[in-house]
C-alpha cells in the first residue's frame, strides 16, 4: 500500500506535511489547490478514513496513524475557526 504525505499551507503560512496510509487521498484533493478550512477538513475526514479502510480491507486492521493525522487536523484547523476567510493550500504530494 503506498504511502503518500500532503503538504499543505495552514492560513498563518505555516507548511505541514501530512500523512496518508494510502494514495486515495490523491483522489480528494488536488495539488495547488486552496480549500475553505470546513471543505478541507470534511475532505480529510472522507480521504483519511477511506485510506484506513482500505489498509483494513487488506490487512485485517485499522489504520491509527491516519486516525491520528486526523486529529491532528482537526485540532490545527480548529484553531483558525476565528479566522476570516481561512484556507488551506494543498501545495503537493510526497510519494
Amino acid at each position: 500500500m503506498p504511502v503518500v504525505q500532503f503538504e499543505v499551507v495552514w492560513p498563518d503560512g505555516k507548511t505541514e506535511a501530512c500523512y496518508s496510509p494510502s494514495s486515495v487521498i490523491k483522489e480528494h484533493f488536488c495539488e495547488g489547490k486552496d480549500y475553505p478550512i470546513n471543505e478541507f477538513l470534511a475532505i480529510c475526514e472522507t480521504a483519511l478514513n477511506s485510506a484506513s479502510d482500505r489498509v483494513l480491507e487488506r490487512f485485517g486492521f485499522a489504520c491509527s496513524s491516519a486516525m491520528d493525522q486526523l486529529s491532528v487536523i482537526k485540532v490545527r484547523c480548529s484553531s483558525y475557526e476565528k479566522t476570516p476567510n481561512a484556507s488551506v493550500k494543498v501545495t503537493r504530494f510526497i510519494d
